[in-house]
């Protein structure tokens, strides 16, 4: 009797074993899709969708050419811009502002006399300082020197050298600089504008056929220069008239006229062409 009782409990805890392996099993066979699912996507999500972004990227740049193109349109000036300064001397503080008002109204009164528009002549710096004498180790103040700076614009070049020499006999001590430039820059940076386009098209044409492949539509355009007003400064001609010692000179000369020559007009761009 003991010994049947010893196998039925035998029997029971087989079973028992039995069922808990079995349910270890089922168990596992629950997770393995989810984590073969992980194995299958892990690496498309990092090396496939990767080297797909990096083929496209390969594609495009193989599929268009780059080029710059710069072009120069040459333009006579016909307008010229005058820096004057009206520097007066005197002992009084007071007098010598009254003096060198008066002084740089003589020179405005001449300029519009000379057709010269009032809109055109911009004060454009004012100061007065005292003049010091340091003789003795001592500084003493002598008088004061006011100099007032006129900027005059817009001033046809055909009368320019008599506009110049008239300042200075009227009261213009110093003259600082003389630009000229182009009434009509707009057109010509177009039309360098223009002729830089056609040269850029003409250069992916060239790169193109060398590759066996055709120019296509443009892809991208990039305006790369700086749009400034042309100007060209006369530093010789700005020199002759620097000095206040010879007035008379001016007075007796015969006018020369004045050759402001040509300056250039520059149009920067890029260009990118799609290619096929």
């Amino acid at each position: 009797m003991k010994k049947i009782c010893r196998l039925l409990a035998m029997g029971i805890i087989m079973t028992g074993l039995t069922g808990c392996a079995g349910s270890s099993r089922d168990t596992s066979l629950l997770q393995d899709p989810a984590q073969d699912f992980a194995a299958v996507s892990q690496p498309v999500s990092s090396g496939a969708v990767q080297d797909a972004g990096l083929s496209a990227s390969l594609s495009s740049n193989q599929n268009s050419v780059i080029v710059n193109s710069s072009e120069k349109v040459s333009i006579v000036p016909d307008i010229a811009q005058v820096v004057y300064s009206v520097r007066t001397q005197a002992r009084e503080a007071a007098a010598c502002q009254q003096q060198n008002s008066e002084s740089v109204s003589q020179v405005i009164e001449l300029l519009k006399s000379l057709n010269i528009a009032e809109t055109s002549i911009q004060t454009s710096d004012y100061y007065m300082n005292p003049v010091y004498d340091y003789s003795n180790n001592t500084a003493r103040v002598t008088g004061y020197e006011s100099i007032t700076t006129l900027t005059v614009s817009d001033i046809p070049i055909d009368g320019l050298d008599e506009i110049l020499s008239q300042s200075v006999l009227t009261g213009v001590n110093t003259i600082q600089s003389i630009t000229y430039q182009a009434s009509k820059y707009d057109e010509s940076y177009q039309a360098a504008l223009s002729a830089a386009v056609e040269t850029a098209h003409k250069k992916a044409q060239v790169l193109a056929e060398a590759a066996g492949r055709s120019v296509g539509t443009v892809l991208n355009i990039q305006e790369t220069g700086n749009y400034s007003e042309a100007r060209y400064t006369d530093n010789a001609l700005t020199g002759k008239y620097r000095s206040s010692a010879v007035k008379e000179e001016f007075a007796l000369a015969d006018s020369a006229g004045i050759m402001a020559g040509e300056i250039q007009v520059e149009a920067s761009i890029v260009v990118e062409y799609q290619l096929y």
